[in-house]
């Protein structure tokens, strides 16, 4: 029992409270009950009431005051192991939804800063394909790179195999035309260069400090085959491991094709009249062009597949495990202290009163839970960036917000039975309570 209540108790005998102990029963200090005596007590000393400790005030006795935030605190630190486990509990629930969004969003603007970082303006696609690079194979014929390259207004087009690989790591292998794909934006090598020949590879610096790192002239795993790095280049142009094309499609059983065009025009403004020479020309009008930046555009959360539903059953199961943490622990700590909030009552707390003591403990531990959920959150990050430095991991501040919210709100809702219990507790049967 917190140390401000057991002070209370200290007292109960010596003062005037409007209901007092007396043997197994209890009378009232106006009127008693049958056989007692009316007469009263002579009046308290100074100081006798709760109210001069600041638990009441005089005005206002239904709303808690700076003693009744100190009760509190006193039952949080008198209970510390359930109190710890409650914020652990809640800090947990915030991890939980901090960490998918920050998998999944990371991925998701990874892809979408690489693409850009290409340097082209438009791309042409398979018809009815995703617009998440790697899920459509190559179905198109690397022949039409011919055709566009003849256009009016187009200065470089180049063919580019895209392969979303899920052995040991999800990840996009792209298979260039070193030539033309150098030429829509120059890579920067931090060392080595180009391919040398078909089993090169190239792979940027983050790939490089990757599985205990690699170096220029030695060996690379992809897709199940050794390569030689040829060269590395600075991130944030195209796939982060790069083969030839001609060997991507070799090993995808797919020679001669190609999974999407990149496309650079002479001048920005003309990227309108190259998409209608391309929907002009024989044999292409099917095949969907859009620009850059439209295609970032509909890079978003709600077309990543599987986003939402992960996102949606994570949370609920972090929710329901916040809930049941704090409804256990208040429903517990309320039949502990069933005597301690009979005195309270008995001392005039009013209902709003004892609802809002519980509520407030909750509203403690919530808050250095969802505190210790996004400190943890940026531990994870930093692990990860350890572990799996090409996993990109990225929070936000609105999904802190969001995840806090969430977390916080579970935990109100968790104690809300508990806190109705307490106050419709009856002060004369909880104060006979052992």
């Amino acid at each position: 029992m917190g140390h401000s209540v057991s002070k209370l108790l200290g007292r109960i005998n010596n003062c005037h409270f409007p209901f007092i102990s007396k043997g197994c029963g209890f009378y009232r200090a106006k009127g008693g009950f049958s056989g007692d005596s009316p007469s009263l007590p002579a009046p308290p000393a100074q100081g006798c009431y709760p109210e001069s400790e600041g638990f009441f005030s005089n005005s206002h006795p239904s709303e808690p005051s700076s003693g009744m935030n100190k009760l509190i605190f006193a039952n949080l630190l008198h209970r510390p192991v359930r109190s710890v486990i409650s914020v652990l509990a809640v800090a947990i629930e915030v991890i939980m939804i901090l960490s998918i969004v920050g998998i999944f969003m990371g991925m998701l603007n990874d892809t979408k800063q690489r693409t850009n970082g290409i340097g082209a303006d438009l791309m042409m696609r398979p018809s009815n394909a995703s617009v998440f690079a790697g899920v459509s194979g190559a179905p198109m014929p690397d022949k039409f790179v011919e055709v566009l390259r003849k256009l009016p207004h187009v200065a470089v087009a180049s063919p580019v195999i895209q392969k979303l690989n899920t052995a040991g790591k999800i990840e996009v292998l792209y298979g260039i035309e070193y030539p033309s794909f150098n030429a829509l934006k120059p890579f920067v090598f931090v060392s080595g260069g180009p391919f040398q020949g078909p089993n090169d590879a190239i792979i940027d610096d983050i790939a490089a400090g990757a599985d205990g790192g690699h170096l220029v002239g030695g060996p690379i795993t992809i897709m199940d085959r050794s390569f030689r790095i040829a060269g590395i280049v600075e991130h944030g142009k195209g796939g982060r491991k790069m083969l030839t094309i001609e060997k991507m499609g070799e090993l995808m059983g797919s020679e001669g094709k190609a999974s999407l065009f990149y496309i650079k025009c002479d001048d920005p403004a003309n990227d309108k009249a190259v998409i209608e020479e391309i929907h002009s020309t024989r044999g292409l009008e099917d095949y969907p062009v859009e620009t850059v930046d439209e295609w970032l555009a509909e890079m978003t959360p709600e077309k990543l597949p599987g986003f939402n539903i992960a996102l949606d059953v994570v949370t609920f199961i972090a929710v329901v495990v916040g809930f049941l943490a704090i409804f256990q622990s208040m429903y517990t700590a309320v039949l502990e202290r069933t005597r301690e909030i009979g005195i309270l009552k008995s001392m005039g707390a009013s209902k709003p009163s004892i609802v809002g003591m519980v509520l407030r403990e909750t509203a403690v531990m919530a808050l250095a839970g969802v505190l210790l959920g996004i400190a943890g959150t940026f531990g994870i990050k930093l692990l990860m960036a350890h572990l799996f430095p090409m996993q990109h991991f990225e929070i936000t501040g609105l999904w802190i917000a969001k995840g806090s919210a969430i977390a916080f709100a579970g935990a109100i809702c968790g104690a809300l039975y508990p806190a109705w219990m307490a106050a419709r507790k009856d002060p004369i049967d909880a104060l006979a309570y052992e």
